[in-house]
């Protein structure tokens, strides 16, 4: 029997296939056109919105959906990016690439149960009130993480019913508008009302995320063929659920940019179709938020148990349920989420964002680093770019994440540079208790792992191995201080040499 199938037995977890995939990328970058309408507001009217969903997509959104498409096909194992930074700069820099990511994961994700809370408010005061709002936050991450820990299956189905509840009233809304739509109404522009770090941060934050969902890859069946196609088909949806509701509320009203805000797409609804509509829109705003936080709590609890396999976070955060989810690591961001919640929406954003720029620099430069040390190594699915095509399409991204990080507050600059240099702590901290046996860390591969535990008789195909072989260099290395300081290279020549 072949490593897949044997992984596709044990505790009979059904495996993700394309169209729950589609549903949890969409979730994990967008879950449809709710936050949108500040870039209408920033971009001092629609036009620059509107170009902004044509040309962004083009320069950010597919370069790194290519990226995360070849590098997640060439390591089909939870962790994702770790996997490939590690691999790329040895494990101290796929260990700071984790952090940061998880960490901005979780900000993200905190603002969700509170947006949750903020559409039904309009017709529910009562939500107004922190006597209700306190226990009605607590009780909806409580729910949320519960549903997490039945089973990615279940979280990948619910994501699609939610995403076919969430944009249906849209649909219905580009209908009814298309009588009253005026083109000329799709160019206006103020230059003087553009608030440009607002515009380039919505902008951003709207069309990011694109490689969270490859820390499920484990989870995923035939990950080589799957991968590319739910990527494919996610930036289809994600571009269309942005542009279609945009062409439809900036064409068929004439209303000052100054009124996009965030929910303004329930005001939209009401003027083109009546009361019953807006109450749809609110209904599937509240309901998208909850799509948006169980995509992105999976994403970051499969990201800490891939970490955990790799060595790099003690073991208990690789245990799983009997429904095969993380149990610790779901629980580890729910309480990061419970305690982020207190921030204001601008505040997360722009730390998240940051976080998240510098996150995906050294994935870009992995992406490159690879092309050239591993020209070998097994791509089931490759962007067809040589090597020289392939850093190009990498230039304009990455120019568009310095522009994002230059535009940032000076307290977004203390507050990010506090996280980069807890991870620099964290790091040496975590070797020191593996040395001192403070903790249990796995020590072997992932897949010798599951040959063990099936008995030691597992017939891994050429090219498993070969990404088996990829991987191990990312476990945590048992270094001493001194060692510590060595810098990527140096660490991987030290693994390849314990390997062999």
């Amino acid at each position: 029997m072949s490593a897949e199938g044997m992984v596709n037995d044990v505790g009979n977890n059904p495996k993700l296939t394309v169209l729950p995939l589609i549903a949890l990328i969409f979730y994990e970058v967008s879950g449809g056109p709710f936050g949108v309408e500040d870039s209408v507001r920033a971009g001092g009217g629609p036009l620059l919105s509107l170009l902004g969903f044509l040309v962004f997509p083009l320069i950010w959104s597919i370069p790194e959906a290519l990226v995360t498409a070849e590098l997640a096909t060439s390591f089909p194992e939870n962790g994702g990016y770790v996997i490939w930074i590690s691999s790329a700069f040895g494990p101290f820099w796929g260990f700071q690439e984790g952090f940061w990511k998880w960490f901005s994961g979780v900000m993200d994700n905190a603002l969700y149960p509170v947006l949750f809370l903020d559409y039904l408010k309009h017709s529910f005061p009562l939500f107004n009130r922190l006597i209700a709002r306190i226990p009605a936050l607590l009780g909806i991450t409580v729910s949320l993480t519960y549903l997490n820990y039945r089973g990615l299956h279940i979280v990948g189905l619910s994501a699609v019913l939610l995403a076919v509840f969430s944009l249906f009233p849209f649909l219905v809304m580009a209908i009814l508008s298309v009588p009253h739509i005026r083109p000329k109404q799709w160019l206006v522009v103020d230059f003087k009302k553009v608030d440009w770090r607002g515009y380039f941060n919505s902008m951003f934050w709207n069309l990011n995320y694109w490689d969270k969902a490859s820390t499920l890859t484990g989870e995923v069946k035939n990950p080589s063929k799957t991968f590319p196609k739910a990527l494919f088909g996610a930036v289809i949806l994600v571009v269309s659920s942005y542009l279609i509701p945009l062409l439809a509320g900036t064409g068929a009203l004439h209303t000052s940019s100054s009124k996009w805000s965030d929910g303004y797409f329930a005001e939209v609804g009401m003027l083109i179709g009546g009361f019953w509509l807006k109450w749809w829109i609110q209904a599937a705003a509240a309901m998208s938020n909850l799509g948006l936080f169980e995509a992105e709590m999976s994403s970051d609890a499969f990201q800490l148990l891939g970490m955990s396999e790799m060595g790099m976070l003690p073991a208990i955060f690789a245990s799983r349920s009997k429904y095969g989810t993380p149990t610790v690591s779901i629980l580890c961001s729910a309480t990061g989420v419970i305690f982020l919640s207190w921030m204001s929406f601008q505040e997360i954003l722009e730390f998240l964002n940051f976080l998240y720029a510098i996150g995906m620099l050294l994935e870009f430069a992995a992406f490159i680093k690879l092309r050239l040390k591993k020209p070998d190594l097994h791509r089931p699915y490759r962007v067809p770019l040589q090597t020289c095509g392939a850093t190009m399409l990498c230039l304009p991204p990455a120019m568009l994440l310095i522009l994002v990080m230059c535009l940032a507050s000076l307290k977004t600059f203390l507050v990010s540079g506090a996280v980069i240099l807890l991870g620099f702590f964290l790091y040496p901290t975590l070797v020191h208790a593996k040395n001192r046996k403070w903790t249990r860390f796995e020590t072997e591969q992932p897949a010798a792992l599951l040959s063990t535990s099936l008995g030691g008789h597992l017939d891994v195909p050429e090219s498993r191995q070969e990404v088996i072989d990829e991987v191990s260099v990312s476990l945590l290395p048992a270094l001493s201080p001194s060692n510590i300081e060595k810098d990527g290279t140096e660490v991987l020549l030290e693994e390849d040499l314990k390997l062999e």
